[in-house]
């Protein structure tokens, strides 16, 4: 599996980059400074980062995505589970409810989601 893993600065930027693209690198530098308070030279570097781990592309001068946000997060939230909960979602709901109760919406809202992921 490709690792999506990004620290929340990253993570940060990667969102800058979804709701802008596609956007020229050097907007994107712009950006990086009004948003974060980075130097040209720190938006180029998580940039790259995120593009050698295959969630976008700067071709010619222009950002683009590879992957869409939600399949990025997707695939960030079952990589989470899988390190941490051996893969089981379950247990993962289990850890995520011993600390807070869900609401009646919440949990008709994941049944319908249960209902729709059965195969």
């Amino acid at each position: 599996m490709t690792e999506f893993k990004a620290g929340s600065a990253e993570a940060r930027f990667a969102d800058l980059i979804w709701a802008n693209e596609p956007i020229s690198s050097g907007q994107l530098a712009k950006l990086g400074a009004q948003e974060f308070e980075w130097k040209k030279t720190t938006s180029f570097t998580v940039l790259k980062r995120l593009c050698d781990r295959g969630i976008f592309q700067n071709q010619n001068g222009t950002v683009t995505s590879l992957i869409p946000r939600e399949e990025y997060y997707a695939r960030q939230s079952r990589q989470y589970v899988e390190e941490t909960f051996g893969g089981s979602l379950p247990a993962f709901l289990a850890a995520f409810g011993s600390r807070q109760k869900l609401s009646d919406g919440e949990v008709e809202e994941l049944k319908q989601l249960i209902e729709n992921m059965r195969g």
